[in-house]
């Protein structure tokens, strides 16, 4: 390969040549010759750099090329969710640790630096001009963030540039206002979508990733369910990879690559997952995304990850999702979209997997959606096929004046040996055009001195402790009263 002193000699004859004819003395040796071979340098330089800086942040250096999938991280899985007042479980009823607690952890721990990718940002009362000492959380946490950069801690933030409905925020304008790094990514016009992902990355060891929004609500008044993996780099380098996606395509004009450079490519997918220990126990992991233009050589899109977890199953399968609908949902000519459903029916039919799923539904359900339900709830009838479904119903009580809550936002499910959290409703437009995240943990084996503390383990707790509470009800449970407000097994 040619130097660049080989280069500008080279242009500099041509151009010599070019407008003079022959040469008769060797002036490419000259002044000329330094200022070209300086411009070159210059500009070489810069275009290196443009690519470069985005994806190097505190010294890790993103774009170097693809990970090991063996890690000796000592990485630490915790399930966080959020129960909104006024939902009380049994005396005896497992507890998690909150939302609002993990993030508050995160942002106390963080060093050096946090990104957040979030679909929105309504932190105050204010926000969606409402009062309510509910919104407390919130507001701490908005003050907590904007205190970052006085510790030398890099905060940068990728939300969607469409506004959620009754919204008035300036949470972002004060972050701004504080040093925070902040970009909007209009993904209406790169996909005709949202970015509707919820991820934090703190120092590039520790990462949150579930169904919670930047929403005081998400804390206080709406069911929500994530999970928050620490002290492991492996998982986190990969993670910002996805945020690095995100980040670039919040610059002016910005435009999807395809195929996406190769700084963004993974070696962590169904194929090959991160080998890992996580709470002890020998883990096989991975992160997903969706839709696939958005997925750099080697990323498992999410609604692979999500079949292969769903078609893994031998046993049982819980699924606990805000909306499920084997169609699209915002198409103005509805499209027939039956993966999932396909992969559900097939589990109970064909291996006589157990299934449970339960639903959110709330004042904003789309009715057509229980038609789609009652069809899976049939197979029940057929000999040796389980498939029970309800719906989590959260009380609205004297949270009637709070749009937009008092409901179960989840998006999980799990198996006997997998468990998957992500941030996406079960329905054709949330994996062909809307931005989101999965992450998928299978744990074969038990951790022989905890064997409580697996991923799934953990997750199913939670699941069967939902489907058994008074707040889950049967499809004819609800019978004729599926308009608001709710009045079943005195539930309002």
């Amino acid at each position: 390969m040619k130097s660049l002193t080989d280069v500008a000699r080279q242009i500099s004859r041509m151009l010599y040549v070019k407008g003079h004819g022959k040469c008769k003395h060797e002036w490419w040796k000259g002044p000329v010759a330094f200022l070209l071979l300086t411009t070159i340098c210059l500009v070489t330089f810069a275009v290196v750099q443009s690519v470069r800086k985005p994806m190097e942040r505190n010294g890790t250096k993103a774009w170097e090329g693809l990970q090991s999938t063996t890690c000796d991280d000592p990485c630490s899985f915790v399930i966080t969710e959020s129960v909104p007042d006024g939902v009380v479980y049994n005396k005896n009823a497992t507890k998690y640790q909150s939302t609002y607690n993990s993030w508050l952890n995160l942002i106390n721990i963080a060093n050096s630096s946090l990104d957040i990718a979030s679909f929105y940002w309504t932190l105050t009362g204010r926000d969606i001009n409402v009062t309510d000492p509910t919104s407390k959380l919130g507001e701490i946490l908005l003050h907590e963030l904007g205190k970052l950069p006085l510790r030398n801690v890099s905060v940068r933030i990728a939300s969607s540039t469409l506004s959620f409905p009754h919204q008035l925020s300036t949470d972002l304008n004060i972050l701004k206002a504080k040093g925070i790094q902040i970009r909007k990514v209009n993904f209406h016009k790169l996909m005709n979508g949202v970015l509707h992902t919820k991820l934090w990355i703190v120092d590039k060891k520790h990462i949150y990733i579930g169904s919670a929004n930047m929403d005081w609500r998400a804390l206080t008044q709406v069911k929500e369910l994530g999970a928050v993996v620490y002290n492991c780099s492996c998982l986190a380098n990969d993670f910002s990879k996805i945020f690095e996606a995100y980040w670039i395509l919040g610059l002016p004009n910005a435009t999807i690559p395809s195929p996406w450079p190769s700084f963004y490519s993974t070696n962590f997918n169904k194929e090959t997952p991160l080998e890992v220990k996580l709470n002890g126990t020998a883990t096989k992991m991975y992160l997903s995304s969706s839709p696939s233009r958005m997925c750099a050589k080697g990323r498992t899109t999410d609604l692979e990850a999500i079949l292969s977890g769903i078609n893994s199953a031998k046993k049982f399968l819980y699924v606990s999702v805000m909306e499920y609908f084997p169609t699209s949902r915002f198409l103005r000519h509805v499209l027939y979209w039956p993966h999932i459903d396909d992969s559900l029916r097939k589990a109970a039919i064909e291996r006589h997997v157990h299934v449970q799923m339960l639903i959110g539904y709330w004042k904003h359900t789309d009715k057509s959606m229980l038609a789609y339900l009652q069809s899976l709830q049939a197979l029940g009838n057929i000999k040796k096929v389980h498939f029970d479904v309800k719906l989590f119903i959260v009380p609205v009580g004297k949270f009637h004046n709070i749009p937009y809550a008092r409901v179960c936002h989840t998006k999980y499910f799990v198996t006997e040996n997998v468990a998957y959290i992500g941030t996406s409703n079960w329905s054709f437009d949330y994996f062909n055009s809307t931005a989101g995240v999965g992450l998928l943990i299978n744990q074969a084996e038990e951790n022989e001195e905890k064997p409580g503390d697996t991923a799934h383990h953990q997750l199913k707790a939670l699941f069967q402790r939902d489907w058994n509470s008074n707040y889950s009800v049967t499809l004819d449970d609800l019978g004729d009263n599926s308009k608001f407000p709710f009045k079943v097994n005195g539930l309002q």
